[in-house]
Formats: structure tokens, C-alpha cells, sequence
């Protein structure tokens, strides 16, 4: 077995803590991204942070600005619900293949993982625990389907959503919403029902959009 070279490793790493920044808030939509500035706050050199850059651009999460060097990805809002709509497709395509390829054991993975979303429900909110949680479902469903290209699109569009709505988790409902869905993926999976796996996926991506525009009109207090 083969092991890393250490400046993949540091490449790596300095993208990993980006992404990190970016879904945190630190980075928000429309920041710049100047390589001696991360550089210098990340205490490394300039290569794996302008290697972390580009590969922040590739996925999808920001944007080269002419003239002005790479910022964060900023969408509007019909740019969100338009990353949505495409979503709602793919996620339902996925729980589908999910559902036919899933064994017991990765059934019991999955609700392992909505009773985890569950028993939080009472603790304060947590909006990046929270964020990451639902993100871990999510991915392990879209692993289960067994198409690579899906997977990759479905990783791209949900980073590009979270930048608009992870600030939703903030709110109960939003919580609880979201794990009585999730459960509803997860046990047509287990039960081997594509159909409805896929409309239960489908559902849900649909609703995220409506909790999205409703929050957006009256505010993360509300």
C-alpha cells in the first residue's frame, strides 16, 4: 500500500480547512480569496493554499473574478432554487439505486444516522454539527446508489446550496423537519422500495427549497 506525499497531505489539509472556513461563515459568499492572505492566517506557504484555491473553484464553492482573483461563490436566490431543482432529481435518482443496492448492514448504518439527527433534537442548535450531519446521510444514501458520476455532481450542487442555507439550522423546525424526512429515505431504502425512495428523496429536497424561501423572507430569528 502506498502512502501520500507530504505535500498532498498539506494540500489536502489546507483545502479541507477552506471548505471549512466557508461553511463556518469566516469565508462568506463573495469573499476574496487571496493566496498570501490564507497563507499567512493558515501558517503555511503559498502552493497548497493556491492549490486549495483552485480546487475550491473546480468544485464548485468559488469563482475566478477578472481582474479581481477568486472570491467565494455567491448565488442569488433563483440560482439556489435552480441548484435545487436539480437536486430534487438527482437525490431522488440516487435514493432509488440506493434502495435496490442496499444490504441490512447499510440499512442499519443509515438509521444509526437519522436516530443520531434525532437525539439532538432537544440539544441547542448546533448549525454546523447539524449542517454536517445531514450532509453525512446525504452523502452515505448517494454512495449506496453506486454511480460515481452522480455522486460527484450530487457532492458539487449540495456544497454550492449549503453556502445559502446552512444558516437554517439554526431554527427547530428545521431540525425536526428534516429527520422525520430523512427517516422517511431512509426506511423505503431499507425496505428495497425504489419508488418510493426516490419520491421520499425527491420530497424532501423540494421541501428544503420552501423552509429556504420561507426563511429567507422572515429571517433567521423568526
Amino acid at each position: 500500500m502506498t502512502t501520500a506525499e507530504p505535500g498532498a497531505l498539506l494540500a489536502e489539509s489546507v483545502y479541507r480547512s477552506l471548505v471549512e472556513k466557508i461553511f463556518d461563515g469566516e469565508l462568506r459568499p463573495g469573499s476574496p480569496l487571496s493566496v498570501p492572505a490564507l497563507a499567512a492566517a493558515l501558517d503555511v506557504s503559498r502552493s497548497p493554499v493556491r492549490e486549495g484555491v483552485q480546487r475550491l473553484i473546480h468544485e464548485g464553492l468559488a469563482v475566478h473574478v477578472p481582474h479581481a482573483g477568486a472570491r467565494v461563490l455567491r448565488l442569488d436566490d433563483d440560482a439556489v432554487r435552480d441548484v435545487l431543482a436539480v437536486r430534487e432529481v438527482l437525490d431522488g435518482l440516487a435514493a432509488q439505486e440506493a434502495a435496490l443496492r442496499a444490504s441490512f448492514a447499510d440499512a442499519d448504518d443509515l438509521r444509526a444516522l437519522v436516530e443520531e439527527q434525532a437525539a439532538l433534537l432537544d440539544a441547542p442548535a448546533d448549525p454546523r454539527r447539524d449542517a454536517r450531519l445531514d450532509l453525512d446521510l446525504h452523502s452515505r444514501v448517494r454512495a449506496l446508489s453506486g454511480n460515481a458520476p452522480l455522486v460527484d455532481a450530487l457532492r458539487r450542487l449540495d456544497a454550492q446550496a449549503h453556502l445559502h442555507t446552512s444558516g437554517m439550522w439554526d431554527h427547530p423546525d428545521v431540525r425536526a423537519h428534516a429527520v422525520a424526512e430523512h427517516r422517511a429515505i431512509v426506511e423505503a431504502v431499507a425496505a428495497g422500495d425504489a419508488e418510493r425512495a426516490r419520491a421520499a428523496a425527491s420530497a424532501h429536497v423540494a421541501a428544503v427549497g420552501v423552509r429556504m424561501r420561507r426563511w429567507r423572507r422572515t429571517g433567521p430569528s423568526d
